[in-house]
């Protein structure tokens, strides 16, 4: 069954008055798509996800992480929500294995912004289904560990370009991704 793929990080020091500062680090070290068609879209939440954005701003494809910040920092405050819909370059399966855009949402949750996990920054990578060996699909395993390799990968820049208090990798049913990539081995 399909699950959904997560990375959190907890950040030492981490304020309302230097969070957009953490994001712009971990937005510098993201390996935003260079075959998608369109740019990142950023919005921004304010008290709660579920009210419509207070902010919402499509860029074009190449705009650099600190453009995307400047334009939130005016809309940025303890109590908000700032996310970036994007895509990275993974490799997929359609009838034939090709690099292509993968949705992502990076996101970063004001202190005072309640969130289920309590986390200061979070990636949902979709799909656990692309980090996943598939015996079924002729290259599926070694395509499945690229993606996996720049998984790992980008969690490791990413503690290496931030504070990192703490990190989970965590999928929405709460199995651990750990214990299904070991599971299709």
């Amino acid at each position: 069954m399909a699950d959904r793929l997560y990375l959190s990080c907890w950040l030492r020091g981490y304020t309302g008055a230097n969070m957009l500062r953490h994001f712009e680090k971990m937005l510098g070290v993201f390996p935003f798509s260079k075959l998608a068609a369109r740019g990142p879209v950023l919005r921004i939440y304010a008290l709660e996800h579920l009210e419509p954005p207070q902010f919402e701003r499509e860029f074009p494809p190449g705009t650099g992480a600190k453009e995307m910040v400047e334009q939130a920092r005016d809309f940025t405050h303890e109590d908000c929500l700032v996310e970036i819909d994007a895509a990275w370059d993974l490799w997929q399966f359609d009838g034939d294995w090709k690099l292509a855009p993968a949705a992502v949402l990076l996101s970063c949750f004001g202190p005072e912004f309640e969130n289920e996990t309590g986390d200061h920054v979070r990636i949902e990578f979709g799909n656990d289904a692309r980090f996943l060996p598939n015996p079924h699909i002729e290259g599926g395993p070694r395509m499945a560990q690229s993606n996996l390799k720049s998984l790992v990968t980008l969690v490791h820049q990413i503690e290496q370009t931030l504070q990192v208090e703490r990190r989970q990798l965590w999928s929405e049913s709460g199995v651990s991704p750990v214990d299904l990539i070991a599971q299709e081995l």
